[in-house]
């Protein structure tokens, strides 16, 4: 797969994924019943909200990996 294709590949997924995981994201709040108590909406914000980084990160690394 080529350097361009991959990014396109990449990027619609990127997309995708960030859609499905925000989604996930806020239907665990209200499983969870998050807004009951303001501790546990203090930490499970910034941890939802930095978790979907590590699969981007490695999305963005494979889209710049160099052709073979």
């Amino acid at each position: 797969m080529t350097l361009r294709t991959r990014k396109l590949v990449g990027a619609i997924a990127l997309i995708v994924f960030l859609a499905v995981y925000a989604l996930a994201a806020m239907l665990a709040a209200v499983v969870l019943q998050v807004s009951g108590s303001k501790l546990v909406e203090l930490i499970y914000y910034p941890v939802a909200g930095l978790l979907w980084l590590p699969p981007a990160m490695w999305l963005v690394r494979w889209m710049q990996r160099p052709d073979a």
